[in-house]
């Protein structure tokens, strides 16, 4: 694989939409339960927050095949870390044309260094016509919050789509797209940087369920354990971490996960 033409189209086969009554997002499927009997599909935690917390149905659509699944809130878990902004549908095997197996995750101890180039695939608002390519370059890495500031646009829609790289003439998973930090330093909105976070925990989480009922078990702690209103504010604190151009992450002193509320 040599191309951005050829990543984007391997992608691509991954990669679904994702509607709810209030809102709609990107996911992509990240991997395969334990068990075998599920499928996991990653997202922006804030796609879903409005109708995992009301109950609401959620659709999920794979535009490559043309299928999609209409999911109730008893059809499937919604496992999320609302600090990170990332979070995994997990629901029972059905048909939706994807891949056996997900696209390789990038090593929880690497990390992309700044100056590379990658690219994400979403659903922009502004179109209708299906998943969209988009490319930057990373211009800082977070270690302690394990997340990419990226000189791209991620517009509405996007949130929750994959973030890719090639290396070596393969396709590797950095991370997933959460949010746009446009600059409003002059009163304006001028061009930003888009926020990418890793996922390595989240398909630890996947790989480790053997059960649906597992996975509604460890829906409702998570739940317990968020607020009536998750965070609205999905942006990195200013000053989070150091600039880093290695390609080993080291020691996660402040990984958002373990931090005490």
């Amino acid at each position: 694989m040599q191309h951005w033409s050829e990543a984007a189209k391997a992608m691509m086969a991954h990669v679904v939409k994702i509607d709810t009554p209030t809102k709609s997002g990107t996911g992509f499927f990240i991997g395969n339960s334990g068990g075998g009997n599920l499928i996991g599909i990653a997202t922006a935690a804030h796609v879903l927050d409005h109708a995992h917390l009301w109950e609401q149905p959620v659709r999920v659509t794979h535009a490559v095949s043309g299928r999609s699944v209409f999911l109730k809130p008893a059809d499937r878990a919604v496992l999320a870390n609302w600090e990170r902004d990332t979070a995994a549908l997990v629901f029972p095997k059905k048909d939706l044309g994807l891949e056996a197996s997900p696209v390789d995750l990038i090593a929880p101890d690497k990390y992309v260094p700044v100056g590379s180039e990658i690219a994400w695939l979403g659903y922009p608002g502004v179109s209708r016509d299906g998943p969209c390519f988009f490319s930057g370059r990373v211009s800082f890495y977070s270690v302690g919050l394990e997340r990419y500031l990226v000189d791209g646009v991620a517009i509405q829609g996007v949130s929750g789509g994959p973030a890719f790289n090639m290396s070596n003439g393969a396709l590797t998973l950095i991370g997933v797209v959460s949010a746009y930090i446009p600059n409003r330093l002059t009163g304006e909105s001028l061009p930003g940087l888009s926020v990418v976070v890793d996922v390595s925990s989240l398909k630890s989480q996947i790989a480790s369920i053997r059960s649906f009922g597992a996975a509604k078990s460890q829906e409702t702690q998570q739940t317990q354990a968020v607020s009536a209103s998750p965070p609205a504010d999905v942006l990195p604190p200013s000053g989070a971490g150091k600039p880093n151009s290695g390609t080993t992450k080291g020691r996660r002193a402040s990984s958002p996960a373990k931090r005490k509320k």
